[in-house]
C-alpha cells in the first residue's frame, strides 16, 4: 500500500515530460486489457485508432491537458463520436454511430485522454451487476466468481486491475458507488448539475456523471476536468459557483451515521461488524463522536428507496418509448424485462406522488446534515453476489433485491457523496464507507478521501494485478 501520487497523475506528467510516450502508455493498457481477456471488460476495442492518436500526441498534436495520453474506457452508455452506444442491449445491436461526444467523454478528450473502447454494463445501466445477452459477464477482479458491481462496473474492474487509467461512471441510483466500493476505488456521486448533462438522461432527475479512481488525487484531478455547465440542464449551476464551492479542509462537525436509511432489515452480520469498525475509525480520525440514527423513522414521509423504482421505471419505459419497450421485450435481459415491465404498470398519479415525496426526502437530509454534518452508511448492504447477479449458487438470474443496496437515496436527495474503501469482507471484496454531505460539499469530501487516505492506506490495485503506472518502470 502506498500514499505516493496516483497513477493518472504520474503518468499524465511523465508523457508531458517525455520521459514516457503516449504509444508506450496506450501499448501497455491494450496489451493488460487483452491478457486480462477473462474479466471481459470491454464492449467494443478500438486499438488501432487509440494507437493512431496516441502516435499524434507523440509528434506534437496534442501538447497539453491534466490526461495527457492516459488511456481510456468509454461506458457503452455515453456516446463516443464515430462509435455506436449499444448499452449493452441485443436490441440495440445495430446503433448507429454517435454523432457527437458526450459530455464527460468530450471534456476527457479535450483534457488528452487516448480512447482504447467502450466498457461493459448492464442492460441500460439498470442494475447492480455487470451482465447481458449481448456482451455477457464481466468479473470482479478481486475474486472474478463474483460481480464488479454496476452499473458502471466495466470501468471499475478496469481501473482497479490498472488495465487503463480512466473507465467513465455514471450513476443513477449508485453506478459509480457500488463498483467502487465492490473493486475498491474511491469513488464520488456529485451534487446532481454540477457535472452538466446533456441530452437528458433516462433517469431525468437522478442521473449524473462522475469519477472513481485508485487514488484520491487522481479522483480530484477527474472531477477538475468533469466538473463545469452545460446548456440545456437546468440543473447545471455556473462555473464560477464551482470556483467558490464549500470547503472546510475536510473537517466535519457532526457526524451521524445509519446502517440503512430505509426499513429493509438488518445488514449482514459479518458485514455489519466491518461497517462498525469502519465508523469507529473514522469518527477517531476526526475526532468527533458518532450519532447513530435507525432506519425506522429516518424518513417520515416515505421511503425514497421505494420511490426510486417507481420513478426510474417509469422515466426510463417513458425515455425508451412504450411501443419500443413493448415490441422489443423479448430480446430484453431478464433484470430488464422485471425492471421495464414495473415502469409499464406505473400509472401517472403514482409516479406524480413519487415525485412530490421527494421534496419532504431533501428536507430531512437538509434538516440531518445542516452546513457542516457528515451521514456515514455501507456503500454496499452485501458482502457482494456473483457475477451473473444472483445472490446465491442456487438461485435463479433476477433484478438484485432492493435490501443489497444502500446508494439510491442520494440520487433522490442529489447529495454528493463518497466511497472510500475501508476493510475487506469475507467474500475476498473491499468494503466501502459511503460519506454523504450537504449539497454543493463535493471539494469537501474530496479533501476527506485525502485524509482518509493518509491515515488509512488501501491497495490501488486488485491482488495479482500491478497499477497502470508501473509501466514508468519499463522505460
Amino acid at each position: 500500500m502506498s500514499t505516493t501520487p496516483g497513477p493518472l497523475t504520474r503518468l499524465s506528467c511523465a508523457v508531458r515530460e517525455n520521459r514516457l510516450s503516449a504509444t508506450q502508455l496506450v501499448t501497455a493498457s491494450i496489451e493488460r486489457l487483452e491478457a486480462a481477456s477473462q474479466l471481459n471488460v470491454t464492449a467494443e476495442k478500438s486499438y488501432d485508432d487509440a494507437l493512431g492518436e496516441a502516435r499524434g500526441i507523440d509528434q506534437g498534436g496534442h501538447t497539453g491537458g491534466a490526461l495527457l495520453g492516459i488511456p481510456t474506457l468509454i461506458k457503452d452508455l455515453e456516446d463516443w463520436c464515430g462509435h455506436p452506444t449499444r448499452k449493452g442491449s441485443l436490441a440495440l445491436r445495430d446503433a448507429p454511430n454517435a454523432t457527437s461526444n458526450g459530455v464527460v467523454p468530450g471534456r476527457l478528450l479535450d483534457a488528452g485522454a487516448v480512447v482504447v473502447g467502450k466498457s461493459t454494463l448492464p442492460e441500460f445501466a439498470i442494475e447492480g451487476f455487470t451482465a447481458n445477452e449481448l456482451t455477457g459477464i464481466t468479473g470482479n477482479p478481486w475474486n472474478p466468481k463474483y460481480s464488479p458491481g454496476g452499473s458502471s462496473g466495466g470501468s471499475a474492474a478496469a481501473v482497479a486491475a490498472g488495465l487503463v487509467g480512466v473507465g467513465t461512471a455514471t450513476d443513477g441510483g449508485g453506478s459509480i458507488r457500488i463498483p467502487a466500493s465492490l473493486c475498491g476505488l474511491v469513488g464520488l456521486k456529485p451534487t446532481n448539475g454540477m457535472i452538466g448533462r446533456w441530452p437528458a438522461p433516462d433517469w431525468i432527475d437522478y442521473s449524473t456523471d462522475g469519477p472513481f479512481a485508485t487514488a484520491s488525487d487522481d479522483l480530484r484531478l477527474l472531477y477538475d476536468v468533469m466538473v463545469g455547465p452545460v446548456a440545456g440542464d437546468p440543473s447545471s449551476p455556473p462555473r464560477s459557483f464551482t470556483r467558490e464551492m464549500v470547503r472546510h479542509q475536510g473537517r466535519p462537525v457532526t457526524l451521524f451515521a445509519a446502517e440503512r436509511t430505509s426499513p429493509l432489515g438488518p445488514l449482514p452480520a459479518r458485514l455489519s461488524a466491518v461497517f462498525h469498525d469502519a465508523v469507529n475509525a473514522f469518527a477517531d480520525l476526526f475526532g468527533e463522536r458518532v450519532d447513530w440514527r435507525e432506519p425506522e423513522g429516518f424518513f417520515r414521509e416515505g421511503d425514497p428507496d421505494l420511490d426510486w423504482f417507481t420513478v426510474t421505471t417509469a422515466e426510463h419505459v417513458a425515455s425508451l418509448g412504450r411501443p419500443w419497450v413493448i415490441e422489443h421485450m423479448h430480446e430484453f435481459h431478464v433484470s430488464t424485462q422485471e425492471f421495464l415491465a414495473t415502469g409499464l404498470d406505473v400509472s401517472a398519479q403514482q409516479y406524480l406522488e413519487a415525485r412530490r415525496r421527494r421534496y419532504d426526502f431533501v428536507r430531512t437530509m437538509d434538516e440531518l446534515l445542516g452546513e457542516n454534518g457528515l451521514l456515514l452508511t455501507p456503500t454496499v448492504a452485501s458482502e457482494g453476489w456473483l457475477a451473473d447477479g444472483r445472490l446465491t449458487s442456487d438461485a435463479v438470474v433476477h433484478g438484485l433485491p432492493p435490501e443489497v443496496y444502500s446508494t439510491a437515496m442520494q440520487n433522490v436527495t442529489g447529495n454528493p457523496a463518497l466511497t472510500v474503501p475501508m476493510g475487506n469482507l469475507s467474500t475476498g471484496l473491499p468494503f466501502g464507507l459511503q460519506i454523504t454531505a450537504p449539497h454543493y460539499h463535493d471539494y469537501r469530501l474530496l479533501d476527506i478521501a485525502g485524509l482518509v487516505e493518509a491515515a488509512f492506506p488501501w491497495a490501488r490495485t486488485a491482488p495479482g494485478y500491478e497499477g497502470l503506472d508501473n509501466v514508468l518502470s519499463s522505460f
